[in-house]
């Protein structure tokens, strides 16, 4: 009975090792030809950087910290209801559009280490939304935004409506 038990282990463990280095074998392999870069990346998803922020957003950002809330202390959610166009239907926050699915939301407080939310969504009572995608980001050079991209369903920049939840520590 020890017998086969030893032979058992033995078996085993000498699956396991070579388990173990063919696993590393193809972790390590790579292959010998590039992939094509729209292969890896479909061209419709490049548009992953934010826009250079505008002398008119810089204005609008500080007069809104200006008249924003000074405290940083306490906590606060804050939501934005956006129409595709850009105009803002209900909620806290100043909106910019820049180019197709690219928004900037501002606030009137520092929002740069908060946490953001954003959904496809429509304005009326009525209707759903489109199918799509959005999302969200840290204003880059601008504390108090944040920038929201959408999407169609087919990863392709689109003006889509979204809500932006927002919430600050």
């Amino acid at each position: 009975m020890s017998t086969s038990f030893r032979r058992k282990a033995a078996a085993i463990g000498f699956a396991v090792a070579a388990l173990t280095l063919a696993g590393g074998g193809i972790a390590v392999a790579q292959p010998s030809a590039k992939a094509p870069q729209a292969v890896v990346q479909p061209a419709s998803r490049a548009t992953n950087t934010q826009p250079p922020v505008t002398a008119e957003s810089a204005r609008k950002a500080k007069a809104a910290l200006k008249a924003g809330d000074a405290s940083t202390l306490a906590t606060a959610t804050y939501y934005t209801v956006v129409n595709a166009n850009g105009t803002k239907v209900r909620g806290t926050g100043t909106v910019i559009k820049y180019g197709a699915g690219q928004y900037e939301v501002q606030f009137g407080v520092n929002v740069s280490t908060g946490a953001y939310l954003a959904t496809i969504s429509s304005a009326n009572a009525c209707c759903i939304p489109p199918a799509g995608e959005a999302t969200v980001a840290p204003r880059l050079g601008t504390p108090n935004a944040v920038f929201v991209q959408t999407y169609n369903s087919s990863g392709v920049p689109a003006d889509l409506g979204f809500t932006l939840l927002t919430h600050t520590f």
